[in-house]
């Protein structure tokens, strides 16, 4: 054997190797105990998960939603933009939030499929996925100012006849002010309800036509989160300007942060960069109104309104609150993301538990596993010696077609299971071929190693016909389809391709050493 053949020998030790090294995160990962995940660092535990092969929604468990943009307030011709934005939000969105490979496709003119592998918290999710994430930054109005408001909705109530009131909440219409423990005085910036008053506050203001009511530079907006005064726990309805100051893309970045609220030190909120603009904008607006609130509100809710002691020039400023650090790192993502141009309806949603991902997985194992036991019983049986080699190409090909998946940061799916199983048959079937043509050649009187290099050139060329068309298939079933057929398709093309090498050269190295040191008289075929 020459030059040539240590070459390829060469070649085939050095992708072994690095099948091998590709595939050792996987392995890692996927057999530590928790013990052992929970002793590594999140930034190595977060590392390792990336350099694993991926499991797909239905192998791992997860979150599958369908969302439906809400086109009340678009025109037709403004639809496939809001489509567009909403997409590239919801990519920004879930990339932040870590989930490993999620799916999202558009379907249809206004929905768009979700699928997030290894998200449970379904509340989380949801919230994350729906929320709007409105930022603006309003001037809460003077005391004077908010008292005249509360005092004019006083005398509106106090206008209406008692049968007018159509909810249960409430028994008789009265003073909304009455609600409030420390009316006249607005303490925090807003009227304080205690927190068993709100649904009756909310029941008055619902009688009332505030659209025409307050005066047209005016708004009222609840508190996001209830606070604590004297010894009461209730929500502040602010009276704010209608006219935003600020808005959320003026952020230039949004960060979790501990320690942003000197009431609360040990509480997350959120830090907000501006941009050039919107720093010139804070400049001026700050520089205008000290000793004034300004109110930073998040869909329509006031999430922290503090006072302005002086002009800032720097662009920064935060978000407080009672927040968790789960809600306080969403928000961030959120802001960072930016706001949906029209809200989103999540029409439909399914978890999918790891119980049901991991019966999945064994189920479609199995299904692999008892294909390629099926195959190797029958190529020992019935090509003998020579169904070894086979047997060798089919695991080095299913090697070679995990590690490539691995090192491509591909998702293995069900579907991509399949077509594992798929690449088995295919596999053997060109040995099949091969060992086929070899008996031909042996039964028409030609020696071993003549028999076998012959058999080789004349089912080389129906075998490089038979895996091209079928990876062109598999290539446009893969630029057509989406989410698990894509996966399929992937799977397919990588085990076709890595069994014409293996199929091919590699048993065909194997005959070579064999027949090598002597002429043989017989081959076990």
């Amino acid at each position: 054997m020459g030059g040539n053949f240590r070459w390829k020998v060469t070649i085939l030790i050095a992708l072994v190797a690095l099948s091998v090294y590709a595939l050792l995160p996987t392995l890692r990962y996927y057999t530590m105990g928790e013990a052992d995940r929970d002793a590594l660092s999140p930034d190595k535990l977060a590392e390792l998960r990336e350099n694993a092969l991926k499991l797909g929604l239905d192998l791992q468990g997860g979150m599958h939603l369908v969302l439906e943009l809400d086109r009340t307030a678009l025109r037709d011709t403004e639809v496939r933009d809001a489509m567009d934005r909403v997409m590239q939000i919801l990519r920004n969105r879930v990339d932040r939030f870590g989930v490993a490979e999620p799916t999202i496709q558009r379907q249809g003119e206004d929905r768009i499929v979700v699928e997030l592998p290894g998200l449970l918290d379904k509340e989380r999710a949801l919230s994350l996925i729906g929320q709007t994430a409105m930022l603006e930054f309003k001037l809460v109005k003077t005391e004077q100012d908010a008292r005249r408001v509360f005092e004019r909705l006083d005398q509106k109530l106090a206008a209406q006849p008692g049968a007018e009131a159509d909810s249960a909440a409430i028994e008789f219409l009265r003073p909304l002010t009455d609600l409030m423990p420390f009316w006249p005085e607005l303490p925090l910036g807003g009227g304080f309800i205690p927190e068993s008053e709100v649904p009756t506050a909310q029941a008055l203001l619902d009688q009332l036509d505030l659209e025409n009511l307050l005066p047209i530079d005016t708004e009222l907006q609840w508190g996001r989160s209830t606070e604590t005064y004297q010894g009461y726990t209730g929500r502040l309805l602010y009276v704010l300007d209608r006219k935003a100051r600020l808005g959320g893309a003026h952020v230039a970045s949004a960060i979790r942060r501990i320690g942003l609220d000197a009431a609360r030190p040990n509480s997350s909120g959120v830090s907000l960069t501006l941009n050039p603009e919107g720093s010139r904008v804070f400049r001026r607006v700050t520089g205008e109104n000290v000793g004034r609130m300004l109110a930073i509100t998040l869909d329509g809710r006031v999430a922290s309104a503090p006072s302005i002691r002086e002009r800032i020039p720097g662009g920064r400023a935060s978000i407080t609150g009672n927040f968790t650090d789960e809600e306080a790192r969403d928000l961030a993502i959120v802001l960072q993301a930016g706001a949906l141009p029209a809200p989103i309806h999540i029409i439909h949603d399914m978890t999918v538990g790891p119980s049901l991902g991991a019966d999945s997985i064994r189920k479609g194992t199995t299904a692999v596993a008892v294909a390629a036991i099926a195959v190797v019983c029958f190529m020992i049986f019935y090509y003998r010696g020579s169904g070894l080699i086979a047997i060798l190409a089919l695991i080095l090909n299913m090697l070679f077609l995990l590690a490539a998946l691995a090192g491509m940061r591909a998702t293995l799916t069900l579907p991509g299971l399949a077509g594992m199983a798929l690449t088995v048959g295919i596999a053997v079937d060109a040995n099949v071929l091969i060992f086929e043509r070899i008996r031909e050649e042996m039964r028409a009187g030609k020696k071993v190693r003549s028999a076998i290099e012959a058999g080789f050139a004349r089912a080389f060329k129906t075998i490089l016909d038979a895996n091209v068309t079928t990876m062109i298939s598999s290539g446009v079933l893969w630029w057509i389809a989406t989410g698990p057929i894509q996966g399929f398709a992937t799977t397919l093309f990588i085990g076709v391709l890595a069994n014409l090498y293996t199929a091919v050269l590699v048993s065909r190295m194997v005959f070579d050493i064999w027949t090598s040191r002597r002429e043989r008289e017989t081959l076990s075929i």
